[in-house]
């Protein structure tokens, strides 16, 4: 290797050295945890780098291109990466800007450098959660349907619910641009005329489930995102942003196989 290779590698971002950062070092500013126990996850054989699992304590990595697993989950190590999770309220569109004015995903995220997208979209109608990264690779292969990430969704819609509509929505219902399978289905509550009812789909075509629902007889008059995958949105106020957590997004990579 070349004096100049040499150079290059050690002043590449997040390198401390001519080979990279100890790897305890990574673990620890990722905040899996501190050095001493990082060092005991290495001896323990619970930690990979880029497949391989390693147990010699003075590894080296890139930051910027190891891709770290501990315990099997995905470790994002890189600090340029952000992944956010917005309670979008109804009224606004998935859009990061607007021609005509109208409230968009974009006005949530004025006055920040990060340059982020939404992974997907709701339809301005549709409230509840949506993603927003600066992640391709992960955004990519989240809205990929050959991944099959899970998205649950609550709806209020007429009642009374068929015994059987769970049966019907699980073998699958025809609409105009083909069929469509829910993963389950479930009446959450009923009330009078009105009834709660969780959908859990990997489908990401346009107006989905209210086009579903609609088809059995049951037009959507309220619906909310509840989660992707295992991300949820909880008691998240609508407008709120909150970054997810190293599990929420160790369970992302999971997903698509990351």
């Amino acid at each position: 290797m070349s004096d100049l290779s040499v150079r290059n590698r050690s002043h590449r971002p997040g390198a401390d050295g001519p080979e990279g950062v100890r790897l305890q070092k990574v673990l620890a500013q990722a905040g899996v945890a501190s050095r001493r126990a990082a060092e005991e996850l290495i001896a323990e054989g619970r930690v990979s780098v880029d497949g391989e699992v390693v147990r010699e304590q003075g590894r080296r990595v890139d930051p910027a291109t190891a891709v770290i697993h501990v315990d099997g989950v995905r470790v994002v190590v890189r600090d340029d990466l952000v992944y956010l999770a917005l309670n979008k309220p109804q009224g606004v569109h998935s859009t990061m800007s607007d021609d005509r004015g109208r409230p968009c995903v974009g006005d949530y995220l004025r006055g920040r450098e990060d340059r982020l997208f939404h992974v997907g979209r709701l339809d301005a109608e549709t409230e509840g959660l949506l993603l927003l990264t600066n992640d391709g690779e992960l955004a990519h292969r989240l809205m990929h349907p050959s991944f099959e990430v899970l998205k649950t969704y609550l709806a209020e819609v007429p009642a009374p619910i068929p015994r059987d509509l769970g049966r019907r929505l699980r073998a699958g219902v025809e609409l105009e641009d083909g069929p469509v399978k829910v993963h389950s289905f479930k009446v959450v509550d009923h009330v009078r005329d009105r009834a709660l009812v969780e959908v859990v789909l990997h489908e990401g075509r346009k107006h989905i489930v209210r086009r579903l629902l609609e088809q059995v007889g049951h037009p959507v008059e309220r619906l909310v995102r509840t989660a992707v995958g295992e991300v949820r949105l909880g008691n998240q106020k609508p407008g709120r942003l909150r970054p997810l957590n190293r599990a929420e997004i160790g369970s992302l990579y999971a997903a698509v196989g990351l």
